[in-house]
């Protein structure tokens, strides 16, 4: 079966880098005119897993790549031979420093609160660390007269550091 072809004109350009895939997933989800959040609730993923995997940052199951090649009308074997079971991810995509403003001030964020974070964490659960591993997350908007407010969770297990 001939794989899509990707015109590019939805590739992010953090993503030069990743599988023509990708390209293909961006290209199929802007011609449905579908969010992330409608293509999570096809495949019954997280949206933030869901668009994780559309920047090569997410392994799919068998069972996902089904449902997305008929949420998006990709062929399914298309999707599998690309992003099957000899796919794994690079994950952590982008440059250093970032130059794009969301990414930038995420960052910023976390250089400016991540010593603060770490402290409340050892306080509240003792030497160790937040998965990213074993993790989900979210983002909301939260309506404000003052401005819409963006509310982002992180959830994610905490590992002790073993002793030995």
């Amino acid at each position: 079966m001939s794989a899509p072809q990707a015109t590019g004109h939805h590739r992010p350009t953090v993503l030069a880098n990743q599988p023509p895939v990708i390209s293909v997933l961006h290209d199929a989800k802007n011609k449905a005119g579908l969010s992330f959040e409608q293509i999570a609730k096809g495949i019954d993923r997280s949206e933030w897993w869901t668009a994780g995997l559309f920047y090569g940052q997410a392994k799919p199951e068998k069972d996902d790549l089904e449902k997305l090649a008929k949420v998006l009308s990709i062929d399914q074997q298309y999707l599998v031979d690309a992003l099957g079971p000899s796919f794994y991810p690079t994950r952590g995509v982008g440059e250093w420093p970032p130059k794009g403003p969301v990414v930038y001030r995420l960052y910023e964020a976390l250089l400016v609160y991540g010593h603060p974070i770490k402290a409340l964490i050892h306080e509240k659960f003792g030497d160790g660390i937040m998965s990213a591993i074993d993790f989900t997350g979210s983002v909301e908007k939260e309506p404000n007269p003052k401005g819409d407010r963006v509310k982002i969770t992180l959830n994610g297990k905490f590992l002790p550091y073993t002793k030995w």
